[in-house]
Order: C-alpha cells, then structure tokens, then sequence
C-alpha cells in the first residue's frame, strides 16, 4: 500500500544499512523494494522496517531472493 511518505521513510530506515538498493511505487498501488547486501543486514533492515511504525501500512509482504545484485547507487528512491 501507498502511503504518505512511504518510500521516504524506507530511505531513511535504510540509513546506517551497508545496503544497495531502491524502492518506487507501483501503478497498482503496492511498494516495490529491492535491496542487495549481507543476508544478516538485509534481515536486520527488513525486522526494523517489521518493528517500526512502518509496520501498520504494509498489508502483505512477500520476499524473494534475487539473481543478481541491485544497480542502484547507495538506497534511493526511484520514480519510473
């Protein structure tokens, strides 16, 4: 789901992550992220997202593992 200020908030829980990755809107209205890093600090972005006040906006999540790493410059939002 979209809400006010979502993506932004991601950004800013990715802060302090040695994470690489984005997070854009949907046309549909669901929130894509994708993120690349050591599998200890993916979950550890993903339970601060979980136990943040991020948490009552997500509806249902799904994860899946990538194939290749993410081309992003740090964490940014994208727009396309």
């Amino acid at each position: 789901m979209q809400g006010v200020g979502f993506r932004w908030s991601v950004r800013h829980a990715a802060t302090g992550f040695d994470l690489t990755g984005w997070v854009r809107n949907l046309a549909d209205g669901r929130v894509e992220l994708q993120i690349t890093g050591e599998e200890e600090e993916v979950h550890a972005f993903l339970d601060r997202i979980a136990q943040g006040e991020l948490h009552s906006l997500i509806r249902k999540q799904t994860e899946n593992k990538l194939d290749g790493p993410v081309t992003a410059r740090g964490f940014e939002i994208r727009h396309d």
